[in-house]
């Protein structure tokens, strides 16, 4: 090999060992600029596969220059002569040396300067967790696994973990009632129940259904004075898939004119059924609409006639708009399911749903009755009934609990006092029963009887009063106290034995009692009730001038219904 050619083939080396020098360097120079400077995370990354693709680039080019046929010639052409080509040499050399001087001189520059004061950039906030909003622990009777916390647009969410089973249950209180509404759109709520199931602006009428049952889901739903409430019971495996469903629902519900007509169509014949074709649904309506003068508890919950055939598709729209947000609900998950999971599905599906102006407050307040009421239905019925109606108290009076006990002595199983007397001993009635209205407002105490054939109302009406005055009078007896709160504390414990039950129950207490830790103190609050107690809710209720007394007969039954 002639010293000419060698000395080329010593520059392509010279070139390919600059430039792995020069590119360590510039890595390195690289990186202290990214960790002093602030440069982004990538810049490293990014010179890297610049010099990986400028090496093979400026290898070729020296390479064709030098040693190939046509560099040569060109050399030729130019009258390159060996001492260029030798001093071409010694030039790559002194840029070899003088740039591995320079990466020596930084690196020990780095080790002596000190650091620039530059701060790293900052780090994204964190995202929240269920334990930076959850409520802090209750404490007391109150299971430690309960976890409530409320979103950032206000629904309230409560979480019982339960494994014993793969099952959840899911409830969602809608504060939306027959207390809700006024003359002209009395019945909307119980109209929502219906909706609510019949499509979206994603989902078919159906659909939902379809869906749910596809995952081995089940639903129902229900409407009352107070609130509407809707349930699902699922698999665990399909949560995520109700809780999309249920989010859908509440955020983008469809109002599609054919079938705003088709449910109200549907809710005219329920209310055949229920009110106008059934003697005790006529009976209570009318109680109702008598006992209350003046709060919105007078309306029935299934809405006037007149009502149900009038509502306006705005009426629908804007009723949605302010009751069915997330800051006037309260959502309960029981079952087989984690506090952070269910953080999680609420955060995703029900969190971007957008809170609303809070509905107005009810602010009507019934006046206190000042005088027996009387209304008297004749129909054809093959058995008289008899309705006798006293105002309580709200869901959080204190004679509540009270008023439930005596109700339990006077009207549960057939040793009850009322059954003992209208049923046993004097053969008026075939049946007595009793409830309490407990909601936000004070309700009623409420009792039905269904009379024999031949029985007279007034007869069964005197002796119903009796044994109210014997309650008030005597009060109940050590062994029928004992009995109530053995029959209320076995009902307590055994709605909790479900996630059904205590799902229900978390939600009752939560919405009705102000807080679900109420429903753990139940067990104390009933034991610590006394036979007094229960004599002194009775002479605050029963009174002539606090009831109002409904009777339904036939039309022969033309006899004076007053017992005095």
């Amino acid at each position: 090999m002639s010293l000419y050619s060698e000395l080329r083939r010593r520059n392509v080396l010279k070139v390919a060992s600059l430039y792995i020098v020069a590119s360590l360097l510039l890595v390195w120079l690289t990186w202290v600029a990214r960790t002093q400077l602030g440069l982004p995370h990538w810049a490293e990354e990014f010179v890297i596969v610049l010099l990986l693709v400028g090496f093979p680039v400026a290898i070729i080019f020296a390479w064709v220059y030098e040693i190939t046929p046509s560099g040569l010639k060109k050399a030729v052409d130019v009258d390159q002569t060996q001492s260029i080509v030798f001093k071409t040499g010694q030039k790559l050399n002194a840029a070899l040396i003088v740039t591995v001087g320079l990466g020596v001189v930084a690196m020990v520059a780095d080790r002596l300067l000190p650091d620039l004061a530059v701060p790293p950039p900052p780090e994204p906030p964190a995202e929240p967790t269920v334990a930076d909003i959850a409520d802090a622990a209750l404490g007391g009777d109150v299971p430690p696994e309960i976890v409530s916390f409320t979103l950032g647009n206000g629904l309230r969410v409560i979480v019982w973990p339960d494994e014993d089973i793969p099952n959840v249950a899911m409830y969602n209180f809608v504060r939306a009632g027959g207390r809700n509404e006024y003359p002209g759109i009395t019945g909307l709520s119980h109209f929502f129940e219906h909706m609510m199931f019949n499509g979206t602006s994603r989902l078919e009428p159906g659909e939902f259904d379809r869906i749910m049952e596809a995952n081995g889901g089940s639903n129902n739903a229900y409407t009352s004075n107070d609130v509407t409430v809707y349930q699902d019971w699922f698999p665990r495996s399909a949560l995520e898939v109700i809780f999309g469903l249920e989010s859908d629902r509440f955020a983008n519900l469809a109002f599609v004119d054919e079938v705003v007509e088709s449910e109200r169509g549907v809710v005219q014949s329920e209310r055949r059924t229920v009110v106008d074709n059934d003697n005790f649904g006529r009976l209570f309506e009318q109680m109702f609409a008598t006992a209350f003068v003046a709060h919105p508890y007078q309306f029935p919950v299934i809405g006037w006639p007149s009502d149900i055939a009038a509502w306006t598709k705005d009426d629908l729209e804007a009723f949605y708009r302010r009751y069915y947000a997330p800051n006037n609900c309260t959502l309960v998950v029981v079952g087989d399911v984690t506090a952070a999971e269910v953080f999680q599905l609420t955060s995703s599906y029900f969190g971007p749903i957008p809170p609303q102006t809070p509905p107005e407050p009810v602010r009507t307040v019934e006046p206190k009755q000042e005088g027996e009421r009387r209304l008297i239905i004749e129909t054809d019925a093959q058995t008289p009934l008899l309705h006798v109606a006293f105002h309580g108290g709200s869901a959080t009076d204190p004679d509540t609990l009270a008023m439930e006990l005596l109700l339990n002595v006077l009207t549960e199983g057939d040793s009850s006092r009322l059954h003992q007397r209208l049923v046993e001993r004097d053969a008026l009635a075939i049946s007595v029963g009793s409830y309490q209205q407990a909601g936000f407002d004070p309700g009623l105490i409420y009792f039905y009887l269904t009379l024999t054939p031949d029985a007279d109302p007034a007869a069964a009406e005197a002796a119903l009063f009796e044994e109210l005055a014997t309650a008030i009078d005597d009060g109940v007896s050590d062994a029928e106290l004992r009995k109530a709160k053995n029959i209320l504390l076995a009902d307590h414990w055994r709605s909790l034995a479900t996630i059904d039950g205590k799902a229900e129950a978390l939600g009752e207490y939560e919405v009705f009692a102000g807080g679900y830790e109420a429903l753990f103190e139940r067990p104390g609050d009933v034991e610590a009730l006394t036979a007094n107690a229960l004599r002194e809710a009775a002479a605050r209720v029963f009174e002539r001038r606090n009831a109002t007394i409904g009777v339904l007969r036939s039309p022969e039954s033309t006899e004076d219904e007053d017992p005095s």
